[in-house]
């Protein structure tokens, strides 16, 4: 099962040129995703944050700031924008 999971990561990262990327997969190491990660302005310092990174896809990926190399949750970006929405409307919860 590793073996697979390996693949999926892989086949990620090398395959950057379109939709097919593979980049869509929620889970994939967040240190093999081509991204310049960042925080809010607005963060806790100390240290519970997440960071968002926009990948070569135009999907939106988010990762936990204290486990640079966990998972990653990628999103589309018309999800993504729906939960910014979302979180600014308080309707969320």
């Amino acid at each position: 099962m590793a073996h697979a999971a390996n693949d999926v990561r892989s086949s990620a990262v090398q395959g950057l040129d379109g939709e097919a990327a593979g980049l869509q997969v929620s889970g994939i190491q967040a240190s093999l995703l081509p991204a310049n990660w960042r925080k809010s302005r607005h963060s806790n310092p100390s240290g519970d944050c997440v960071e968002i990174a926009e990948l070569p896809t135009g999907n939106v990926a988010v990762r936990d700031s204290r486990d640079p190399d966990g998972p990653a949750l990628v999103f589309t970006r018309s999800d993504w924008a729906a939960f910014i929405q979302g979180a600014r409307n308080a309707e969320l919860g």
